[in-house]
């Protein structure tokens, strides 16, 4: 079983950037330095939910020139906001750079706000995603003797003449894509294709009845079960399997049970306090783009905390990943320092981090 660290945490303005990106740097350091197998960055824009992932292809490169044994992934990068181009040379290149350490994760994307910074229509999204990835696919298949390859789509127009450069690291591109396997298209795609996926696990279940594993089991052996039955040779299987991903958006861990309650219950309430801040632009966001989604649902409500956070003492931790090991699940990834990011976030996230390196990993590997 993997395990990885995701890097996010809130700036609240310009004063701060530099000192979240700074600690997340050093959060990805002390993921390596402690066993951790990953760590992954998101793609977002604007609201300041982790600062550097304006471009987290170049903060991951800026990484690889230290990190030299932790994979780095993204989770997940809005494919609509990329050039098809752009997008494939990119991964090429940072597959290179880390030495086929890369995982892409892909999705179309979560809010209207980031959607409208880049010109592209959020009820598009979807269809614009599936374009752009045929593209790349294309793209990197080329050879140079090969016919120009050209393409049009409702945003891009162009032709290739003759490769992407570099060349990946592996010619592998099983190796470097994870998409969101949400809808049964999403799901479809990663296990005909070969490719690790995340298995959702964003909002509490519906019903609010069913249990967070119980809905987590059913994706996981819904894209299981397609991508066995795709019939790819065992590497494929075991590559894929081995870096499928369960995300906990909040993970902490204390030295007790109550200890871990208490301390989350902090978290969430700072956490809390930036959403509100940001729900009056999401809303502007959303008159603009003609749309209007659910809101945020109400992070100390039991569903939320059951599917989005795990928390406790290193027992009760240990006890609760047993059972993704037991399903197959091959990579946790987790986020120790969601909110925003203080020094005593900060303390709180090492703690956790720590405890979990070294009480409950050698338990589960």
């Amino acid at each position: 079983m993997r395990f990885s660290a995701f890097l996010v945490g809130r700036s609240s303005g310009p004063h701060e950037d530099k000192f979240v990106m700074d600690s997340l740097a050093d959060h990805a350091r002390k993921a390596e330095q402690l066993g951790f197998d990953a760590v992954f960055m998101p793609d977002h824009h604007f609201t300041g939910y982790a600062p550097m992932c304006s471009d987290p292809f170049m903060f991951a490169a800026h990484l690889a020139g230290s990190l030299k044994r932790i994979h780095f992934g993204m989770s997940v990068t809005t494919v609509p906001l990329h050039h098809p181009v752009r997008f494939a040379e990119r991964i090429n290149l940072l597959d290179q750079l880390t030495e086929g350490r890369l995982l892409v994760g892909i999705g179309s994307g979560t809010t209207p706000e980031e959607m409208i910074g880049f010109g592209v229509n959020y009820k598009e999204a979807s269809a614009l995603l599936q374009e752009n990835l045929d593209i790349v696919t294309k793209l990197w298949e080329k050879k140079i003797e090969d016919e120009p390859i050209s393409f049009e789509t409702s945003h891009y127009k162009g032709s290739v003449v003759q490769r992407i450069v570099p060349g990946a690291y592996q010619n592998k591109v099983f190796n470097r894509i994870m998409p969101v396997a949400l809808r049964e298209t999403s799901m479809q795609r990663a296990a005909t294709n070969g490719w690790p996926a995340f298995i959702p696990a964003f909002t509490p279940p519906v019903p609010a009845t069913t249990e967070p594993f119980e809905h987590l089991s059913r994706y996981f052996t819904r894209y299981r079960d397609a991508l066995l039955a795709a019939g790819h040779s065992d590497e494929v299987v075991k590559h894929a399997l081995s870096w499928t991903t369960h995300t906990y958006q909040c993970v902490h861990v204390a030295p007790t049970d109550e200890q871990a309650e208490e301390e989350l219950h902090q978290i969430l309430k700072a956490y809390k306090t930036s959403i509100e801040r940001e729900y009056q632009f999401n809303k502007r966001a959303e008159k603009i783009s003609g749309v209007e989604l659910h809101p945020h649902p109400d992070c100390f409500s039991e569903g939320w905390i059951k599917t989005w956070c795990l928390h406790g003492s290193p027992e009760t931790v240990a006890e609760e990943l047993h059972q993704h090991r037991e399903l197959g699940i091959g990579n946790v990834l987790m986020g120790f320092t969601n909110g925003p990011l203080t020094e005593e976030r900060l303390r709180l996230g090492n703690q956790s981090m720590e405890l979990m390196a070294s009480q409950v990993m050698p338990q589960l590997r």
